[in-house]
């Protein structure tokens, strides 16, 4: 990022959109903070754990330790997973929703959760947005003369002022969550009565149909949800990879804000962080470059907006030069083809660039396409600093620079030395402390009161104490007043003003996959299962199915399907399968399993590698015989705030391959 910055470019294509979307960006239209990216879980603590649409046990096993510790001492376990899939199976209530109708179930949880008083009424009335006034003529908030918010006082029975600068003028506790009041010639009701109003819509028993949940089942949850407080959630791109992704997080985080448990010992907190001076090179880019971000103009609130560029919005500039012609790329790392749908689509635009550079420690089919490969030095041949890790206070307080344990093979460096080096060359160097990786390391360090050479004797790491205060937005700021929150009210803003401006739903809804059977009817008929996909415990990602040690544990690229839905079509366990999908198919080994809901299938994505210590084939990327499941998935519809693509929910239909299909055997 900061050899970005200081190159003058507003553009990173890291896919936020597929992952980190939901956890860091898009909560700031709730909270003004990334939650749960930064605001982690306190599961030491919490009497109750909601993971939705997160599988720690192949995505952070910090978490699924603490999370089996935690049942122990007798805290309930929510998993919200289309799969029965690693610490689902000791959940106290597993949700199995369809995939892409969690806003719904969300919203369905509130429900309850209002209906029968089963929320934190101070929390909410003090500490977001609810009370304030939404006028029923244009459904925005009311303001005075001066542009300050109002709410509704029941003690007076009239108006009164909120300025986030100045806070209430009265004790929150009496303002008005219910109701219509008439202010002059407007009347208004209380964001949180719309917010009642709009979940009253997606009772248990409408939501049942749409998300494939029981009624008692989310009547149940919710009960657990109240009574087994404080909660502690999470959620991973099981919720960033849909065409509703931004309303479904923003209705999760409804849901979570009902609790009161926000920045609470048990709940999602804030933990300290080891001081530390910024590196990123927030201030190299110049302001004027911000306006440039690869699709801003289209999605103005999206990932742009943070100079994030989306794949989907990559391809186009690369290949039709809208808003305008991407000409180069530095990548480090990032199988960018296989790691999106529209794989080929994706190839096109790497070749359309007039230069491309890729850094990596293998051949993979993204670097095939650039002019210059740089050998990369893998993780166990060079440094790394961590100053904290994200887990929980006692982890944030841990200081670790990693040894290597054997030096580069060939001409490989580490990422940052490619880094500090090509800075140097292109007249960055300045900004590089001249190219010396060490001076950039005790700068980042030197708050901290940490050294390089302490740290290099103490390979374990070093501990500096910090401590964790709680509730921090209630903490006196300015004049007295609360900090509160980074939001434009300085509360958890249920009813998002920032959105409504922009033209999009100001409060939470569910809105159908683009791509399903219910949205699409047309496609129905020939594609009537959900095709949905998880990651592998054995493989990171795209990568590693080149070793024999990992690819040994499976050999072959895998769907899962429910017996019955298998015995349909004539597939038995282990049967190499066709898997169909409007823009075409790929193959695959069934894997059958009664968890998965008979109308759902569950993929993998990047399979392409062969492994030559077992003998066992690579796969073209798209095609006759090829494994890739990106190869026939699209990018879009997408979601209209962010972007993110629905590779999560999509339509698909599964056949035994026939025998004019060889199978790879």
């Amino acid at each position: 990022m900061r050899l970005r910055r200081g190159f003058g470019s507003p553009n990173m294509a890291a896919y936020m959109e597929l992952c980190g979307w939901g956890r860091y960006l898009a909560s700031i239209y709730t909270y003004g903070d990334a939650v749960p990216g930064a605001y982690l879980p306190d599961i030491d603590n919490a009497g109750c754990v909601l993971f939705w649409g997160y599988n720690p046990s192949v995505a952070r096993l910090s978490h699924a330790t603490s999370t089996t510790a935690a049942l122990r001492r007798g805290a309930k376990l929510v998993v919200v997973d289309p799969r029965r899939a690693g610490l689902a199976s000791k959940a106290h209530h597993w949700l199995r929703v369809r995939p892409g109708t969690d806003a719904a179930l969300a919203l369905a949880l509130t429900h309850v959760m209002i209906q029968r008083g089963w929320f934190d009424a101070d929390f909410v009335r003090r500490w977001t947005n609810a009370p304030l006034l939404v006028r029923t003529d244009t459904g925005r908030l009311l303001r005075d003369d001066e542009g300050h918010y109002v709410a509704w006082d029941e003690t007076a029975a009239g108006p009164v002022v909120y300025d986030p600068a100045r806070g209430h003028a009265i004790d929150a506790g009496r303002l008005a969550l219910s109701g219509a009041y008439d202010v002059g010639t407007v009347t208004c009701r209380p964001a949180f009565d719309l917010v009642t109003e709009q979940c009253r819509r997606m009772a248990p028993e409408v939501a049942e149909p749409i998300t494939g949940v029981p009624a008692a089942d989310i009547e149940r949850t919710a009960r657990t949800l109240w009574e087994s407080r404080p909660v502690a959630f999470y959620t991973w791109s099981g919720l960033e990879q849909h065409s509703n992704a931004t309303q479904t997080v923003r209705a999760i985080h409804q849901l979570y804000a009902l609790t009161g448990d926000f920045d609470a010992p048990g709940g999602n907190v804030l933990f300290p962080a080891v001081p530390s001076n910024r590196i990123d090179g927030a201030d190299l880019l110049p302001p004027e470059q911000l306006s440039k971000a690869i699709g801003v103009a289209k999605r103005p609130l999206g990932p742009a907006r943070f100079e994030f560029v989306t794949g989907e919005d990559f391809y186009t500039a690369a290949l039709d030069a809208r808003p305008y012609r991407v000409r180069g790329l530095v990548n480090f790392g990032a199988d960018l083809m296989m790691a999106h749908g529209d794989s080929m689509r994706g190839r096109d635009a790497l070749v359309a660039l007039d230069f491309m550079v890729h850094a990596d420690l293998f051949m993979n089919p993204t670097a095939e396409q650039a002019d210059i490969v740089l050998p990369a030095a893998s993780a166990f041949e060079n440094e790394g600093l961590a100053i904290g890790f994200e887990v929980s206070e006692v982890a944030q307080s841990l200081v670790q620079l990693r040894r290597p344990l054997s030096p580069p093979r060939g001409e490989a460096r580490s990422d940052l030395r490619i880094i500090f080096d090509l800075a140097t060359r292109l007249g960055l160097g300045e900004h590089f402390w001249h190219g010396d990786v060490d001076a950039g390391l005790r700068h980042q360090l030197a708050p901290s009161g940490l050294t390089l050479e302490q740290l290099r004797a103490e390979p374990a790491g070093i501990r500096v104490p910090v401590t964790t205060r709680h509730r921090k937005y209630a903490e006196p700021g300015e004049n007295g007043v609360p900090q509160g929150f980074r939001t434009p009210s300085r509360k958890i803003e249920l009813y998002s003003e920032v959105l409504a401006e922009h033209g999009y739903p100001p409060l939470p809804e569910f809105a159908e996959p683009g791509i399903s059977p219910r949205s699409r009817p047309d496609l129905a008929e020939r594609f009537p299962l959900i095709l949905t996909c998880a990651k592998s415990l054995w493989f990171c990602e795209t990568q590693h199915r080149n070793v024999a040690s990992l690819r040994s544990r499976l050999r072959d690229p895998q769907v899962e399907l429910h017996p019955d839905t298998a015995h349909a079509r004539g597939i038995a366990a282990g049967d190499w399968v066709r898997l169909d999908t409007p823009h075409g198919s790929v193959r695959a080994r069934a894997k059958l399993t009664g968890s998965i809901d008979p109308g759902v299938v569950c993929g993998q994505h990047g399979w392409w590698q062969g492994c030559d210590e077992l003998g066992l084939p690579g796969y073209p990327l798209s095609g006759p015989g090829s494994a890739n499941l990106n190869a026939v998935l699209r990018q879009g519809p997408s979601d209209p705030i962010s972007g993110s693509s629905p590779l999560r929910a999509s339509v698909c239909d599964v056949a035994p391959l026939s025998d004019a299909e060889p199978t790879p055997d």
